[in-house]
């Protein structure tokens, strides 16, 4: 894991954004539709880059279609941003029931999560922005019946740095809120995560990667993905290939009534031997698939493809 100072300024804005944490998730989500209506008619936040990304993604769409679209997908961006805060302050036992119990997320297989990490010395899942990727740090309290067998100790989930060192370590404390007093030790930096993976390649462990980013490097390999051609992230794939990993890929589906849900969907059991980049394909195929039944339901104000 990358160490990281906790400077006066983050434990500051650490502070009051658990304070805020600790209202009830119902006024967050009421906060939610404020800054919705604020992002998306008042500051126009990256709206040519939302309507740019669906026009090209979804070319059978009319303009109204795409529209209605694009509000409903500012809505969920906002949601997706209060009720982060709200899972920053469900921390300790009594946080992590208070998570439990508002079944903000269920996973629908964890039994089929348990197969194949049985099966398979370590799990690689591939996650996208989907549903409410900064809740992932709360696995271990969606289940209801079935619970995923895994101590929070053999888990690791990677992100990029972001620029502001405040609000990036804000982020660090608020992302693995849950499990922070439970010896997690695995919120780790992209530039990191080579040298993680290989100290604990003969260890039972999952990995969590968010791959549907731009490329850091400008590089990347193509694939086709929403009707383009789109540069894609590997270094999971290979990862998984190299080790014989399970690689699955996280569905992160929205409900209507409020909350999620989490499906594991396996793209190989065994991904030794198998071409990186036809299992990213994969990846992808399963993305599209759910993005054509929500289409709001993905971060369409990420420049996803940029010029070459």
């Amino acid at each position: 894991m990358s160490k990281q100072r906790t400077s006066f300024g983050a434990r500051f804005a650490g502070g009051l954004l658990r304070l805020q944490g600790h209202l009830p998730l119902a006024f967050h989500r009421w906060w939610g539709r404020r800054i919705a209506w604020l992002l998306r008619d008042v500051l126009h936040y990256r709206r040519e880059v939302v309507m740019t990304n669906l026009s090209r993604s979804f070319p059978q769409k009319s303009y109204e279609e795409l529209q209605a679209i694009s509000k409903r997908f500012y809505l969920h961006l906002a949601t997706v941003f209060t009720e982060m805060i709200w899972f920053g302050a469900c921390r300790g036992p009594k946080g992590r029931a208070r998570l439990h119990n508002s079944h903000m997320v269920e996973i629908t297989n964890p039994e089929e999560f348990n197969r194949l990490y049985a099966g398979a010395r370590q799990i690689m899942i591939l996650q996208a922005h989907t549903g409410n990727w900064e809740l992932t740090g709360g696995y271990l309290e969606y289940c209801y019946n079935t619970p995923v067998d895994i101590d929070p100790t053999a888990i690791a989930v990677t992100y990029r740095s972001i620029s502001n060192k405040t609000w990036d370590a804000v982020m660090a404390q608020n992302r693995p809120a849950p499990v922070l007093d439970m010896g997690f030790d695995g919120y780790v930096e992209t530039n990191d995560v080579l040298r993680f993976i290989l100290e604990r390649k003969d260890q039972k462990f999952a990995y969590t990667f968010i791959t549907d980013q731009y490329p850091y490097n400008l590089l990347g390999s193509e694939i086709t993905f929403m009707h383009q051609s789109t540069k894609t992230l590997v270094a999971a794939a290979k990862m998984a290939v190299k080790l014989d990993m399970a690689l699955v890929y996280q569905r992160f589906e929205c409900r209507e009534e409020g909350g999620y849900r989490m499906t594991f969907v396996p793209i190989a059991e065994h991904a030794g031997g198998q071409d990186p980049l036809a299992l990213m394909q994969q990846y992808y195929k399963l993305l599209e698939e759910d993005l054509e039944k929500q289409p709001w339901n993905y971060l369409w104000t990420h420049k996803r493809w940029k010029k070459k």
